[in-house]
């Protein structure tokens, strides 16, 4: 049986994968708090959505990543709300390309700082409470962190470096918070337009030939968060066994 009445941070948690990790952990009888930065619409719907479900159960709080002084309110939040935090999940991510010739020092902020600093600063924030909780970090990092994709040497680089946050996090933050990362493969496609051929050319580099789903994601950041007590880090592949064929 897993607990109940954990308290969840979700960066980047309105829309996508973020809000299927919400709805996911809401039902499993845990208190949400959604980051957004612009998606204010999204998010507060989101809340009235798991609030319909269980009273008092989800807030929304606003904040840019990129300010790193936002983060300790966003941590404020969460135990001001709920009286705990048990669980951070590092979701937040921009993500564009930026072939090298084409580089500015803004897309390279952005970039590092959504998917590298940011969660390094809000483990930071996080982990006080996390230690009290006996809580546990799951960071979402990308295939391309080990196996680069064509145009994006920073945003996979960002990620090559999450990666390397999560594990030495784990040793640094055990034995009291486990801190894990789920590397997403083909599971929605970019906001961004992208043609039918790349569609089909993606597709064909999966094992299981098929997309994943936001669900895939969910339930292995709920297993962790509730269930993989002994597990602590890890970067487990959610891709239909794309990466073995990268």
């Amino acid at each position: 049986m897993t607990a109940s009445n954990k308290t969840i941070l979700i960066t980047g948690g309105a829309k996508r994968i973020g809000r299927q990790m919400a709805l996911t952990l809401h039902a499993k009888g845990h208190n949400i708090v959604v980051h957004f930065r612009s998606s204010a619409n999204a998010a507060n719907q989101l809340v009235d959505e798991l609030a319909e479900r269980r009273p008092n159960s989800a807030i929304a709080v606003q904040g840019d990543l990129l300010d790193i002084a936002c983060i300790p309110r966003l941590i404020d939040a969460c135990i001001s709300e709920f009286g705990r935090l048990d669980g951070l999940i590092n979701n937040a991510s921009s993500f564009y390309p930026t072939p090298i010739e084409l580089l500015e020092n803004d897309f390279w902020n952005d970039l590092v700082g959504s998917n590298l600093k940011a969660p390094a600063f809000l483990a930071k924030y996080a982990t006080k409470h996390l230690r009290e909780t006996g809580g546990t970090i799951v960071n979402i990092v990308d295939i391309h962190a080990r196996n680069p994709m064509a145009n994006h040497p920073i945003y996979c680089s960002a990620k090559a470096g999450l990666e390397m946050l999560t594990k030495a996090l784990a040793r640094d933050l055990a034995p009291h918070v486990r801190v894990n990362a789920v590397s997403p493969g083909a599971i929605l496609w970019p906001e961004q337009n992208s043609s039918e051929l790349d569609k089909e050319v993606v597709l064909k580099k999966i094992p299981l030939q098929r997309m994943g789903s936001p669900e895939d994601i969910a339930s292995l950041v709920a297993f962790l968060i509730d269930e993989g007590n002994y597990i602590t880090g890890q970067v487990i592949a959610v891709d239909g066994g794309r990466s073995v064929m990268i």
